[in-house]
């Protein structure tokens, strides 16, 4: 479709000539885009922000506790109390080949730690090197717990984000240093800047203390008990697969009933990723349709307003097909109108959109750290365009026919 200066010239001057009723129809185009960016930008927003609540967690992970019995068993009443110990760990490890890593970990409860004359009240866990499978830290400074902290027993310890901030108030890096944790000594091997969650063991990560497993049994007197049990699977292996013969593996040991999952409780990480994919194929399927379904209102709208304009404009057709106007420049020239009315909207709604993303991605930065990106990709915004520019020259499409099959001599007899 060639098109010269004179041309735009013209398409500029015919919608300007009832402005009115240009900006009426553009406005629904414009809004149709305007809820399709925003919608989309929203929705991937929205999903990052549910991602961080499970940031770090392996996506094949369970976990495994103890909780008081809800069925009786061989004799034993509901409502009994029991514990796993490290004898669980092997037995996971052996009869359930298909995972990958099982470890233990220990609960601490609350307490104070304290650096010269700075204090804070954190959560002290005990964990094996292996949990760092489990669970990824952020480590801002140092490292993680190595398997010589945990086979020497070793008085050292990973603080977490809030903790290195209030006993270290002046920043740097405080591994090497002393803090006192329940009237012990222990030095600080790394710090792991993870932020609070949706899913916490423990406490938050960003309010954790964590120490060698062996040395918190011996330190507390635990003995051989684990509060928890955590494990990933092989790669391709599905967890929920393996759920029941973890449960079946530990209910034997302790004469559980194999069928009390309040007993034995078993949370699957598996699960929960897959409904959050699940839930947002379903919210971006609904943007789409929202979307789309807004846009071809507008195109409509769009058509509706030329057809009008072609039949106020049935003398004028006329004339410049008795000067000579191919069919063709005619159909030219109203396509060009409805794909720049279009266009001009939708540019508009995408800019406007942008704006008001750009506006919410500010209002989620923390610190200068930015949470969650609300803003659409590029090629999303290209697609945006290109979709606009297709609807823009199907709703020209018609009016466009009708006034190329107008004769000149009806053209000109025209009231």
């Amino acid at each position: 479709m060639k098109i010269d200066l004179d041309t735009y010239r013209e398409i500029l001057d015919t919608l300007t000539r009832n402005k009115s009723r240009s900006l009426l129809t553009g406005f629904g185009v414009f809004w149709g885009v305007f809820m399709l960016v925003v919608l989309i930008g929203g929705g991937r927003g929205l999903k990052e922000l549910l991602e961080r609540n499970f940031e770090g967690f392996a996506n094949n992970a369970a976990f495994v506790w103890s909780q008081n019995t809800t069925k009786a068993y061989k004799g034993m009443k509901k409502g009994r109390y029991w514990w796993m110990d490290n004898h669980d760990v092997e037995r996971i490890q052996q009869r359930v080949p298909e995972l990958d890593v099982v470890t233990p970990i220990l609960f601490g409860g609350s307490k104070q730690a304290v650096q010269g004359d700075n204090y804070y009240d954190g959560f002290v866990l005990g964990v094996m090197t292996e949990m760092q499978k489990v669970q990824a830290p952020k480590m801002a400074y140092g490292r993680y717990l190595n398997e010589m902290d945990i086979t020497q027993l070793r008085k050292v310890c990973v603080i977490g984000k809030k903790v290195y901030q209030n006993l270290f108030p002046k920043g740097g890096d405080p591994c090497g240093q002393m803090v006192r944790i329940d009237k012990i000594y222990y030095e600080v091997v790394g710090v792991d800047v993870s932020e609070s969650n949706g899913m916490n063991f423990g406490g938050p990560p960003d309010e954790s203390m964590v120490i060698p497993f062996t040395l918190m049994q011996k330190t507390y007197n635990q003995g051989n008990s684990v509060h928890m049990i955590a494990m990933t699977a092989h790669k391709g292996v599905t967890m929920s697969a393996l759920t029941q013969k973890i449960r079946q593996t530990i209910a034997r040991a302790h004469l559980i009933d194999e069928t009390d999952e309040q007993g034995i409780m078993v949370f699957n990480t598996e699960l929960l990723f897959g409904m959050m994919d699940s839930l947002f194929q379903g919210v971006n399927f609904l943007v789409w349709l929202v979307g789309i379904g807004t846009l071809l209102a507008g195109a409509i709208g769009v058509s509706n307003i030329m057809m009008v304009t072609v039949k106020e404009r049935t003398t004028e057709i006329g004339i410049r097909r008795a000067i000579g106007a191919t069919p063709k420049s005619i159909l030219s020239q109203i396509i060009a109108e409805s794909i720049v009315l279009t266009l001009v909207a939708g540019m508009s709604g995408i800019l406007f959109a942008v704006a008001i993303l750009q506006m919410v991605e500010l209002g989620n930065t923390t610190d200068g750290i930015l949470l969650a990106h609300f803003q659409v990709p590029f090629n999303v915004a290209l697609a945006a365009v290109l979709l606009v520019s297709l609807l823009g020259a199907l709703a020209g499409m018609p009016p466009a026919l009708r006034a190329m099959s107008i004769k000149p001599v009806d053209a000109m007899r025209d009231e």
